[in-house]
């Protein structure tokens, strides 16, 4: 089983899906797109894709030349009907790949926040493996709007598609599911610059959020990456 990992910027990284897909005996071949990496010129060399988040928004091709043809990529990889994976920006991308409008700014969430499944989502064979409700890691300024016949998954009052499904095994979540609290911890150290100017209150916020709602956050994280890697066929 060969997984292409897209990071799109620095101190990303797979998280709670790192140990789900060792468990299935994955290969893990990471392109750093952003730091000049290259996309692979076939899609039959890897069984899935998974495409990260990033502080760029979906439609920053001036600054990010390479974003064009990512979106063509995943669009050929959904195509091909192997799984798919876009968290955040990458769960952007992945509705910018299928025509759907991305939406930048306005939609601003920023540590632990409770997601809804829909009807659908709890019929799903991914989103399904978690409960109704559950807490989960956010951080995010854009949002997209649904693609054309794609299955709306998740929501909350913020961002009404948090999660969405095209097709049987390409997946949209714009929540962090693979941050858990040690990766959050990481991250605030990593981008501390920016948390400070952006969230000043998080010092004193975080503590209690994550002995809040980490518990919680970190089983859904780990159900759904379990949940998702399940689709993957090698």
């Amino acid at each position: 089983m060969r997984v292409l990992v897209i990071q799109n910027f620095d101190g990303t990284g797979l998280g709670q899906l790192r140990p789900a897909l060792d468990a299935a005996g994955a290969e893990i071949d990471i392109r750093a797109l952003h730091d000049g990496g290259a996309l692979p010129e076939r899609i039959d060399d890897h069984d899935a894709l998974i495409v990260l988040g990033g502080g760029q928004n979906a439609l920053a091709d001036d600054e990010h030349p390479y974003l064009p043809g990512l979106v063509d990529f995943i669009r050929d990889f959904t195509a091909s009907g192997k799984a798919v994976l876009g968290i955040c920006l990458g769960a952007q991308l992945l509705a910018r790949a299928h025509g759907a409008q991305n939406l930048i700014g306005g939609a601003r969430e920023f540590g632990w926040c409770e997601i809804v499944l829909t009807p659908e989502g709890r019929e799903d064979p991914v989103l399904g493996a978690l409960p109704a409700r559950f807490p989960i890691f956010q951080w995010h300024d854009d949002h997209y709007m649904l693609p054309r016949g794609a299955s709306r998954l998740a929501g909350n009052l913020v961002s009404h598609n948090q999660a969405f499904r095209i097709g049987a095994r390409a997946y949209g979540i714009q929540f962090h599911f693979e941050a858990d609290r040690a990766l959050v911890a990481e991250w605030n150290e990593r981008f501390a610059g920016w948390i400070a100017e952006r969230e000043p209150d998080w010092g004193s916020r975080h503590k209690g959020q994550a002995e809040r709602f980490g518990p919680d956050a970190d089983a859904a994280g780990a159900a759904l990456a379990r949940a998702w890697v399940s689709t993957i066929s090698s």
